[in-house]
């Protein structure tokens, strides 16, 4: 595998990661969101990962078979899902957006959840940067080593 295909691979999950922490950050911004006018609150959302070909160029391949030795996989968000657990029901009569029977609907984001979530995304980023700097600084030394 040549060196150039780790910062193809490490790009890819960086970019997933960056996605992942959007849709936290979202979450977050959301927990103690109330049902809006059309009745429904917000529904936490997840990312969905999954594992992509690349080709020797580092472009997802899209049908192309390569030998095994030459394939390596990256990583892309290939969708982003509602939760459909039901939001927590508070009583609360006095509520502007209280129910006939005086329960206000929040929404389904788990807040402790959310914040392992994030960490994880985090350190996932963290550790694909990590990764992409340490190429850079062997490919650096390998370009020394030719000059002396």
């Amino acid at each position: 595998m040549s060196m150039f295909k780790v910062f193809d691979i490490s790009g890819s999950a960086v970019s997933a990661q960056s996605q992942r922490l959007n849709v936290v950050a979202s979450n977050l911004a959301n927990v103690d969101t109330v049902a809006g006018p059309d009745g429904q609150a917000y529904k936490a959302r997840q990312v969905v990962f999954q594992t992509v070909l690349m080709n020797a160029s580092g472009a997802a391949a899209k049908g192309q078979a390569e030998s095994p030795v030459t394939a390596s996989a990256g990583v892309r968000v290939s969708n982003v899902t509602e939760d459909a657990t039901p939001g927590r029901k508070v009583r609360d009569p006095s509520h502007p957006a209280a129910d006939a029977e005086g329960y206000v609907t929040f929404s389904n984001v788990n807040a402790v959840e959310e914040m392992v979530n994030m960490i994880s995304a985090s350190r996932s980023y963290q550790n694909n940067i990590e990764v992409m700097n340490t190429a850079k600084s062997l490919l650096l030394k390998t370009l020394q080593m030719g000059q002396g």
